[in-house]
């Protein structure tokens, strides 16, 4: 399979932010098109169709948020070019044409983005965010089937630095996501393989990053919004991978955060 590549980032992958690492971000940036569309949506539409089990996950409950989800995503490509509505459908810019299906509604939410979208919510009682929902196409080192109807804690409890203080950091910053105010940060993993498609479970031995050619990075660009209506959180996932030699090249330009309070 001919690797599907990025050259160029809208950040600096080698400056990281201490973590959470989130910046506001202006409203319209949440969705994305670059160089790598038409290779990405094409393994997309493979993986949906061939894994659909492994690369969706919805919760009854959550329904009513993946349906807005996908009504919030329409919405926003439709304001940008190449995308087309003929009767029903959304005709993409690489040609593909998405049928609308409020009866699966991250399928389709998956099929007219290059981002993956997670859906968490706080319910009554809860104390944490759950992942009651998700289209992850392009998983880097983790498993949707393991992680699905996990509070925060639980999904992250792989993560070394997550620990408890950073835990409440980041339920606060969930508890904090304001309608209208989207938040963005990114992160930045060497892998030897440009593969888009890496689930890995958590029993899986982890190959130690220093004794394998990492020849591409591969970093998300990851966005935070909370749904007007149902109100839950959207953790967007847009995946870039790049050769190693074109990394140096990534200036840092291109994000567009709105001005902080």
């Amino acid at each position: 399979m001919k690797p599907i590549l990025q050259r160029h980032l809208p950040y600096d992958p080698l400056n990281p932010r201490p973590l959470p690492g989130v910046l506001p971000l202006a409203e319209g940036d949440w969705l994305r098109v670059d160089e790598a569309f038409g290779g990405q949506m094409a393994r997309r539409e493979a993986l949906l169709a061939d894994v659909r089990d492994k690369v969706i996950a919805l919760d009854e409950r959550a329904r009513p948020a993946a349906e807005e989800l996908l009504d919030e995503v329409v919405a926003a490509q439709l304001e940008k070019p190449g995308f087309i509505c003929e009767a029903g459908a959304i005709r993409r810019p690489d040609g593909g044409l998405v049928r609308l299906d409020k009866a699966d509604p991250l399928v389709s939410a998956g099929r007219l983005a290059q981002e993956d979208f997670c859906l968490l919510e706080q319910r009554e009682g809860e104390s944490e965010h759950v992942l009651t929902g998700a289209v992850l196409c392009f998983p880097a080192s983790w498993s949707l089937q393991e992680k699905f109807m996990r509070p925060l804690i639980g999904v992250h409890d792989t993560v070394a630095e997550y620990d408890a203080g950073l835990a409440n950091r980041v339920q606060r910053l969930f508890d904090g996501v304001q309608k209208g105010r989207a938040l963005w940060r990114f992160n930045a993993l060497w892998y030897e393989t440009p593969e888009l498609y890496q689930p890995r479970r958590e029993e899986d031995r982890r190959e130690d990053r220093k004794s394998v050619q990492a020849d591409f990075l591969r970093s998300e660009l990851q966005t935070l919004r909370r749904l007007p209506k149902t109100g839950a959180v959207t953790f967007g996932i847009h995946t870039y991978v790049l050769r190693a030699q074109d990394v140096a090249g990534c200036s840092g330009a291109g994000v567009n955060p709105t001005a902080p309070d």
